[in-house]
């Protein structure tokens, strides 16, 4: 793990932290400054990821031929100034609920761009052998980012504003273009050939996913995961502002207890797989996930809050162990030339469910309460766990990493560097 290992950790930690403001501050700015119902909240949830259905696929075989570097800063560039003009327009007593709608979809966009590319370059930065240390550092920074990010939004949603706590996030997109830059590793140019159709290279990367029975029962059961997790996601804010009654430095301190979990998990994960083996890990770890979100409906005033700080820590744990775990075995059985499409079908399937889940949420939330949502949703995550139950992952001790025989021969293009 070298240098510039490390100028990638530093410029992903930072940035995680304020996009976790942005999580409790986007929704406090909609409800505080803007009157927004807990269905048009809601459709934050829906406009951040909807990009995904648009864009993921295509992104991932673009990113195949470009140098990932470049696209990250310019993304991260992209993400500070659309935010930085929300503060502009609250201060000139401009903000209106569709200009927050338009640049929450911008940053979707670019997410898109960033999260394909991010994943791609991490095998070009290290060693395959040091991936499950890699992810597991950045996985820290995820972990550190939920536990600090939130109650620092909604500290400062409290004692400064809305607009102040967003313009944290636009500086975070800075600091970690800056440390991108610094990166002094050479990226080799990647050719895309143009004698390529883009259906047919998308296609090259369903087929490596779908034809993988493990990677297709780990893309099937993140969708549906994302796709509960997203209901519940779309309107936890609301519900701990709204029917619990808590303030929003409140919420944000609530928020941060259960991602103590994540912490510990991004610390001890490598541990506790190399004793009971990845495969048995994940399986109990995705169990654990629906488990813990079964807590969080029982959540109300006064001791009922612990209710919500301990399903938070259970399922935090077990999300994170689970993404260190799939992210690098994917990263280790992925050929070069195929890693930008193989992320995003992967990204894709994880995310593309996500505004169909958030729209749900708030739908059902506007209907039927924001509790019982958080029990459908809980139960959704929970059912989820049956793709990979069912798979070839319940006769497995560890990820068969080496195993190529389960996936069909997907010859790199011609000309394509690898």
């Amino acid at each position: 793990m070298g240098a510039d290992f490390r100028r990638f950790w530093v410029a992903d930690g930072l940035s995680q932290i304020g996009s976790r403001i942005s999580f409790v501050a986007l929704p406090l700015l909609a409800i505080t400054e803007l009157g927004a119902s807990p269905f048009q909240v809601s459709l934050l949830a829906v406009l951040e990821t909807a990009a995904f259905l648009v864009l993921g696929l295509p992104v991932g075989a673009w990113c195949d031929g470009w140098r990932n570097r470049p696209v990250l800063v310019v993304a991260d560039l992209g993400r500070a100034l659309a935010l930085i003009s929300l503060p502009v327009a609250a201060w000139s007593g401009r903000l209106a609920l569709w200009q927050l709608y338009a640049v929450v979809a911008v940053v979707g966009v670019l997410t898109v761009f960033f999260d394909v590319a991010h994943q791609s370059y991490l095998p070009r930065l290290v060693d395959r052998s040091h991936l499950v240390e890699g992810n597991s550092k950045l996985q820290a920074n995820t972990s550190v980012a939920e536990v600090s990010g939130p109650a620092a939004g909604g500290l400062l949603v409290q004692w400064l504003s809305a607009p102040l706590a967003i313009v944290v996030d636009a500086v975070s997109f800075l600091w970690s273009a800056g440390w991108l830059r610094a990166i002094r590793s050479d990226e080799p140019p990647r050719e895309r050939p143009t004698d390529r159709r883009l259906t047919t290279e998308i296609r090259e990367g369903l087929q490596f996913v779908f034809g993988h029975p493990v990677l297709r029962a780990i893309a099937c059961s993140g969708a549906s995961v994302v796709f509960f997790q997203a209901a519940s996601i779309a309107i936890v804010i609301a519900f701990l502002a709204l029917e619990v009654g808590l303030s929003p430095g409140e919420v944000g301190v609530l928020s941060s207890i259960g991602p103590l979990g994540a912490v510990a998990a991004a610390l001890s994960t490598g541990a506790i797989a190399r004793r009971v083996g990845q495969a048995r890990l994940m399986l109990v770890a995705i169990v654990g996930l629906g488990a813990g979100m079964l807590l969080v409906p029982l959540t109300g005033p006064g001791p009922r809050l612990a209710w919500f700080a301990i399903g938070g820590v259970i399922s935090g744990f077990c999300l994170i162990t689970v993404n260190i775990v799939e992210a690098s075995f994917r990263q280790a059985l992925c050929p070069d030339h195929l890693m930008g499409r193989m992320n995003a079908t992967m990204r894709f399937m994880l995310r593309a469910t996500a505004p169909f889940g958030a729209l749900l949420g708030g739908v059902i939330g506007t209907h039927l309460g924001m509790r019982t949502t958080l029990w459908i949703a809980a139960l959704g995550v929970l059912l989820s766990s049956a793709w990979l139950l069912t798979s070839p992952l319940r006769h497995t001790r560890d990820l068969p990493v080496d195993d190529s025989s389960a996936v069909p021969a997907v010859p790199p293009a011609e000309g394509r560097s690898r």
